[in-house]
């Protein structure tokens, strides 16, 4: 076999095929090739109504466009004749079976055939046995996933767009970006508010219980009341009184009896991540992380997988001898294999992968803490399944006294078994003297034990992902993703012991859903699209029309959420802040000149009150006012964003041209990307100053670019905010440039290099640390060509930085004077103030 790189790796092999010579060729993906979406003109949440996205048309695109994963396809399918597809052998790995089929132009040309292997794991006796079987692929799976897909996007972005709108516009402390919603992410965030409502509905009663004590050759032994407890305190009190003035307890029964608790079986996705989130504190979307960088390293089996059940060319000798020389479980894996491992227990086989499993032996070293933890967990899981059970002894003594009935329980474990690999779920010891039926033993004290009924706890990752299994919401693929969103949308915070607590947000949605559409959040939303979907993927059902009823029922739902939002905008009404009072004053309105209000929480953005505008700011940063300066094309105080970290960009914004670009295609050629999809966003959104073209401001690109940037087509501009450590940034790349540090003042000019056409910059150095002859301080020069000014810059994340990058011109854009991003040089030398009509 040969191997060559390509977007993925090719390897190439001779061998024969349905019974002669043949020339192999094996390439992979990596997950779904395409991913679906709106065209561009419904992308613009300002021109469309989410209504109309219900019948929108969708396109597909390639989810990972930089990997070129269509294009290695349809290069290294050249030539070939037949097409074997080893896609994972359920309803996603078929639908990924078409894309590659369309990637590979096979279905455009009859003569060339297709073929589907069907297999569960990757042994050579599996590989052969579905190499001698092939089938062709199953179209209709294929479409379900396709139906999926489309009605997940149109009902999860027509609801979101309108929520968000709707919402964000009145209130300013929401604290989320984008308030969303999901057929499976809103149920999975419905079981942690309902959980909070059964916690903040309930209502603790009072308990009392019997414990009498007996001291019985040097034990001192509670026995257990078979009534547990009641809620009557008199009543028991008077029971109390029964026993005490009886005093004396009599055995009655004596049984013993041999228990087994059964050792586990395979290891599948869910459980692995229920583990992780309970026992090693690993959030889901960490845990498939970790688990995924093991397998790609070789350490584990394919980590997604459903099946519970080893499929039975499964080597468990060879891999047991992997384990065996590991440090940690080394010798009980010897063990094991000496005495003869166990068969394991029947599980479930779902049909797409065998159950986790390790693969290599490693160590903690090797690993690091958290991938060696979920490796170790893996690795114990697996020598678990192929122990024997733990077995026990079992002594229960039942007891009489006063007419009451009491019993205490003993345990002895005879066989450890899987339990010694697994001591989280060991059988806990607990040793009973030796009772004789009849004998009769005097008491030494009764209590009344006094409690309360508690509510349940918050849910857990681990609880919420049984619920979500349970109630089929989200697949194994999925359910960390819909945990991680209703993370990161604020609609539940992380807690101590990885419990999930809804916030104000959270709550409020669900209640507003709840008196609005009760089946907007509850699971059986997802169990009707699953059941049309399912008709589908068994032929029963055309696609189109599953789609189109599906979309049809969603649809009547959003007009009559539309008509009714008033009564889920009372609930945010008594739970959040009016736009108008939330916030603190900062800067003023270049409309008005009143002072708008500086909203901090998600998304962040400026309001005026008096104009009722919101203008969005980037994000994950910190905003200050810069110097009282206005832009002079709307008259709005200019502002500065601080990026977090020593190392972060500072830039000076307009509110006005950031939300409205004032030059027609300033957005396409920077690609600005829109800091929320909000439809207050206008046209556009995302034009700082260092990206403006301006002519004359001199906050502008076109007054502070000093130089084309090493890295990329972009222009490194002065930092005006970064004294004493001066220094350039890229208004594209994350390239830096340290200027001669701890200088008063530096600034950029008129004046251009003759040489380069770079900006001429003037350094007024500290007289302590001037290098100028005589104290002199002040000094004018070409940061590329001035060799006094090159010698004192500094390059931070970029390659080399020196006069030969000078050919490239004054770095307005690629290639020369300021021409609008990616144009090519011209070789003249052009005025900037007379480049617009490139735009």
């Amino acid at each position: 076999m040969s191997t060559r790189k390509g977007s993925t790796d090719v390897h190439e092999f001779d061998g024969s095929f349905l019974g002669f010579q043949a020339h192999y060729k094996v390439t992979s993906v990596i997950g779904h090739v395409f991913s679906v979406d709106f065209p561009a003109p419904y992308q613009n949440w300002a021109a469309t109504d989410p209504l109309d996205l219900f019948q929108a048309p969708i396109c597909k695109a390639e989810t990972n466009p930089k990997a070129h994963i269509c294009r290695h396809l349809s290069q290294e399918a050249r030539g070939c004749g037949h097409l074997v597809l080893w896609l994972d052998c359920d309803r996603e790995g078929e639908n990924i079976c078409f894309e590659v089929i369309e990637c590979t132009g096979f279905h455009l040309n009859k003569g060339r055939r297709i073929y589907r292997a069907r297999f569960s794991s990757v042994t050579e006796k599996d590989i052969l046995g579905a190499m001698a079987n092939l089938v062709e692929p199953n179209r209709h799976e294929a479409l379900a996933v396709d139906a999926r897909q489309e009605i997940d996007l149109k009902v999860g972005v027509a609801f979101t767009r309108f929520q968000t709108s709707y919402f964000q516009g009145k209130y300013g402390n929401l604290d989320s970006r984008v308030i969303s919603y999901g057929p499976c992410q809103t149920p999975t965030l419905g079981f942690c508010v309902q959980r909070y409502f059964q916690i903040n509905t309930f209502k603790p009663e009072k308990f009392w219980s019997l414990h009498p004590y007996i001291i019985y050759n040097g034990y001192e032994l509670q026995l257990e009341w078979e009534r547990k407890k009641l809620f009557d305190i008199d009543v028991v009190i008077m029971f109390q009184k029964l026993v005490m003035e009886d005093g004396i307890t009599e055995v009655t029964e004596i049984s013993e009896k041999q228990e087994t608790k059964g050792r586990p079986p395979g290891l599948n996705t869910v459980n692995l991540l229920k583990v992780a989130s309970s026992a090693l504190g690993l959030g889901p979307q960490v845990a498939m992380q970790v688990a995924e960088r093991l397998y790609t390293q070789g350490f584990i089996s394919y980590p997604r997988t459903e099946s519970t059940s080893y499929p039975s060319s499964f080597d468990f000798k060879g891999t047991l001898g992997v384990l065996a020389k590991n440090p940690t479980w080394g010798s009980y894996v010897q063990r094991l294999l000496a005495d003869g491992y166990n068969k394991p227990r029947v599980g479930t086989d779902a049909g797409d992968h065998p159950p986790i499993t390790p693969m290599l032996s490693a160590t903690e070293n090797e690993l690091g803490k958290d991938a060696w933890r979920l490796y170790e967990y893996v690795c114990q899981h697996f020598i678990g399944t192929l122990s024997p059970d733990c077995k026990y002894l079992r002594t229960k003594v039942e007891f009489s006294i006063g007419g009451e009935s009491f019993q205490c329980v003993g345990q002895h474990v005879t066989v450890k078994g899987f339990t010694a690999i697994m001591p989280w779920l060991a059988i806990p010891e607990k040793n009973l003297p030796q009772f004789t039926k009849g004998e009769k033993i005097e008491i030494s004290k009764v209590d009344l034990f006094e409690g309360s009924t508690t509510p349940p706890d918050y849910l857990s990752e681990s609880d919420l992902i049984s619920l979500m299994e349970k109630n089929g919401i989200g697949t194994d693929a999925s359910i960390p993703v819909h945990i991680n969103n209703i993370c990161e949308r604020n609609f539940v915070q992380v807690q101590a012991g990885r419990k999930l607590v809804p916030t104000p947000l959270g709550i409020t949605l669900i209640r507003g859903y709840q008196c609005i559409d009760p089946d907007l959040c509850l699971p059986d939303i997802r169990s009707f699209i699953e059941h049309q979907i399912t008709l589908v993927a068994k032929g029963q059902a055309d696609h189109i029309h599953v789609v189109q009823h599906v979309l049809l029922q969603f649809r009547q739902k959003y007009c009559y959420f539309v008509k009714q939002i008033e009564n889920m905008n009372t609930l945010f009404e008594a739970q959040f802040s009016a736009l108008a009072d939330s916030g603190r004053n900062l800067s003023k309105c270049g409309k008005c000149l009143r002072y708008m209000k500086y909203i901090s929480s998600q998304p962040p953005r400026l309001y005026c009150n008096t104009c009722e505008e919101e203008y969005y700011l980037p994000q994950k940063g910190s905003i200050k006012l810069y110097k009282e300066l206005t832009c002079p094309l709307d008259n709005f105080e200019l502002l500065i964003f601080s990026m977090p970290g020593p190392e972060g960009k500072s830039f000076p914004l307009c509110p006005y041209c950031y939300n409205s670009p004032p030059f027609e295609g300033i957005d396409t050629l920077y690609s600005a990307a829109k800091t929320t999809g909000s439809s207050k966003l206008g046209k556009g959104a995302g034009m700082p100053c260092f990206l403006c073209p301006h002519p004359t401001c001199q906050h502008s690109m076109i007054a502070q670019g000093v130089c084309a940037c090493p890295e990329c087509s972009g222009t490194l501009v002065l930092d005006p905010v970064s004294a004493p450590k001066w220094r350039l940034y890229c208004n594209i790349c994350n390239c830096l440039v340290f200027l001669p540090q701890g200088a008063h003042r530096i600034s950029t000019t008129q004046e251009s290099c003759p040489e380069c056409d770079s900006k001429i910059i003037e350094v007024d150095f500290n007289k302590k640390t001037t290098p100028l002859e005589d104290g002199a301080t002040l000094y004018s020069g070409c940061i590329l060509c001035d060799e006094l000014l090159h010698s004192l810059v500094e390059m931070k994340h970029g390659k080399s930085f020196f006069k030969r990058m000078a050919s490239r011109g004054r770095g307005r854009g690629r290639g020369g004077v300021y021409r609008g991003r990616g144009r090519g040089s011209t070789g003249k030398k052009v005025d900037p103030k007379m480049s617009f009509r490139d735009f």
